[in-house]
């Protein structure tokens, strides 16, 4: 099992929540509407501690084991009072153990998912992920087909309040088109929230119109080897 990284002390974690802040200002973004979700993927609870300390309320997890450790760990403690996001792939049969915890499901991508959320944790906030880069590797679901998971989602009476998207997986890519077509896609049905930008393409989700950044690594630093970066 890999160990978790080491962690930055709160004074470094602040000052780069500082720099992440002015980078969305510098895309056009305003620092108080864009919010910072610090993604803590691969690190201990001390890193949500440390996300709580410097003034973060938004807390990403990719794993539904380590979301549900983290939580646990921090139970009962002043890091308690937090949002905590489920930004990874989510099966079905781990439903049942988020579902306490998890404030907003940013990946639902499927009915299937949907029906399950809804059951284990009615009304539940959730966003709808869209595959907008055409990535078979990505998950989401296409644009285009995403309209009836709108309806599936609103008529099970969950909160559907937007969408999320993932950027290209080669940086080469601009990530710009699929961001864009992931605000228009809110936009066309009447969402507010639009969770995309992470590390690396922040600038041009702000600038297409993210209203939430998912960052780890400009806040932490490099995860250990076999961690994907956000």
């Amino acid at each position: 099992m890999t160990a978790p990284a080491p962690l930055p002390e709160l004074s470094e974690v602040r000052r780069r929540l500082d720099v992440v802040r002015e980078r969305i200002a510098a895309a056009g973004g305003d620092p108080e509407r864009v919010a910072v979700c610090a993604v803590t993927k691969g690190f201990g609870p001390d890193a949500v501690r440390l996300a709580v300390e410097a003034g973060l309320v938004d807390i990403g997890e990719n794993y539904a084991q380590e979301l549900v450790a983290k939580a646990e760990a921090i139970e009962g403690t002043a890091e308690a009072d937090l949002r905590w996001h489920m930004i990874g792939t989510v099966q079905r049969n781990k439903v049942r153990r988020l579902a306490p915890h998890v404030h907003c499901w940013q990946t639902v991508d499927r009915i299937e998912l949907a029906e399950e959320i809804a059951r284990r944790a009615p009304g539940a906030r959730v966003l709808i992920q869209l595959n907008t880069t055409g990535e078979a590797s990505k998950a989401g679901i296409a644009p285009d087909e995403a309209p009836r998971l709108v309806e599936a989602v609103r008529e099970l009476g969950l909160g559907l309040r937007g969408v999320m998207a993932v950027g290209p997986t080669d940086p080469r890519v601009d990530p710009t088109p699929g961001f864009r077509a992931a605000r228009r896609f809110a936009d066309d049905h009447g969402l507010p929230e639009v969770s995309m930008g992470m590390t690396r393409d922040l600038e041009a989700a702000v600038a297409a119109g993210s209203t939430m950044v998912r960052v780890g690594t400009a806040l932490f630093g490099a995860r250990p080897t076999g961690a994907t970066a956000t």
